[in-house]
């Protein structure tokens, strides 16, 4: 997981995102985002996924630290309209830790 000070950025860019869920959609990208609604911040995340995974395809690890941040700052913005709090990912990832991928997909109920 990712050390402190790491994961306190991820913690004080979301709270930015959430304060501006009731800002004027012409102060910030992100009001408008949010303004939008979900399909387009879905969207949106989800070009940034393509274009992280591109990046590395191209090898180009400068880009994929770039489109890596975009996909990030996406993924918040997406989890402050559905009311996901960062803390409940990381409890998430936290009852996966040191159980294989393997193991903890075939535990999932099928779809």
């Amino acid at each position: 997981m990712a050390d402190d000070s790491e994961e306190h950025v991820l913690q004080r860019l979301y709270a930015t995102i959430a304060a501006r869920r009731t800002a004027d959609p012409g102060s910030s990208y992100t009001a408008k985002l949010l303004h939008q609604g979900r399909s387009v911040i879905a969207k949106k995340m989800g070009e940034e996924a393509v274009e992280t995974a591109i990046a590395a395809v191209a090898n180009d690890s400068d880009a994929v630290v770039s489109e890596s941040a975009d996909l990030l700052y996406h993924l918040l913005v997406l989890w402050a309209d559905c009311g996901v709090e960062p803390a409940e990912v990381w409890k998430k990832l936290e009852t996966r830790e040191g159980t294989s991928g393997l193991a903890e997909k075939a535990s999932r109920p099928e779809i």
